[in-house]
This record gives structure tokens, C-alpha cells and sequence, in this order.
């Protein structure tokens, strides 16, 4: 078995990917990925061995988001646009035409409430069962499944909605 440091370098993209659907900034996201790592790195000796270990660092993200974004309420910070700096062109027309759909896709997300988003986010990005998302989420499996269904209609809804 790797060691937990290898493991979690392959956990990257994910973290990666879950910590934009929480920010909707990539700058943001990088920074809530690495405050993940500096964190788990810190407490390895609190994971348990034989559980998952993404399920693991999902929750000390949600729980790092949830400490920045106090922060942020308390300091009054506003972001930046994620259109300001992070637009770098592709000549591809598949390419163009998959980031668009990606862009539709994360801007439905974004018009979701945060207990919606991270429900699909967990169970339909990530692929995490509904009982492994509601003990990222510290909440009953019932009240995941409930988020999930109003998640994935008003996500349906968003998209049937955006421009083609």
C-alpha cells in the first residue's frame, strides 16, 4: 500500500475539482487545495487506515471552506471574477465547444445553494456513495439523498434554461 503522502498527490485533481465547485474561483480553489493538504499532512495521524481516504480529505476541505468563508464574512472580502486572469485561448473548436458546455454546467452549479452543490458534487463528480457523501457532509444519508434530488432537478432545470 503507498504511503498516505502518494495518495494524496493522486487525490489532486479531485480536491482540485471539488475545491472549484466550492469557491466557483480557481484562484480560491488552489489555496483551499493546498490549506487541505497543510491540514491532513499535519493530522495523518488521525486518519484511520482502511477508510477512505478521499471521503477523509473531503471533509477536512468542507470543513477548511467553511472556516475560510467565516473568515471571509468577517473581513468582508470581496472576490474577483474568475474571468479576470484566467482566460488562456485553444484554436480547437472540440475544445471550445467542451468549454462552453463545462462553463454552462459550472455556471447551473453555481446558482445552486452550497448544501445542493456539494451534494452533487460529491455524489456525481466524485462518484462517492450517498453514505460516504452524507459522512463528508456530517449529515444523515436521508437528508443527502433529499439535496441530491432537489440538486440534480434545479441543475437539470438550470441547464434546460441556458442559452444553446
Amino acid at each position: 500500500m503507498p504511503d498516505i503522502r502518494s495518495q494524496i498527490v493522486a487525490l489532486l485533481p479531485r480536491l482540485r475539482r471539488l475545491a472549484r465547485v466550492l469557491t466557483r474561483d480557481t484562484v480560491d480553489a488552489d489555496d483551499l487545495v493546498q490549506l487541505t493538504v497543510e491540514r491532513a499532512l499535519v493530522r495523518t495521524d488521525q486518519y484511520r487506515p482502511g477508510t477512505r481516504l478521499d471521503s477523509w480529505m473531503f471533509r477536512i476541505m468542507k470543513n477548511a471552506w467553511i472556516d475560510e468563508s467565516r473568515a471571509r464574512t468577517r473581513r468582508g472580502a470581496v472576490l474577483a471574477p474568475e474571468e479576470d486572469g484566467t482566460r488562456v485561448g485553444s484554436d480547437g473548436a472540440g475544445d471550445m465547444e467542451a468549454r462552453l458546455a463545462a462553463r454552462e454546467v459550472e455556471a447551473a452549479m453555481a446558482k445552486l445553494p452550497q448544501d445542493q452543490r456539494l451534494a452533487v458534487a460529491l455524489v456525481l463528480v466524485e462518484g462517492l456513495s450517498y453514505r460516504e457523501a452524507a459522512e463528508v457532509l456530517e449529515v444523515p444519508e436521508g437528508t443527502l439523498t433529499s439535496r441530491l434530488v432537489r440538486g440534480r432537478q434545479a441543475l437539470m432545470g438550470h441547464l434546460q434554461e441556458a442559452p444553446q
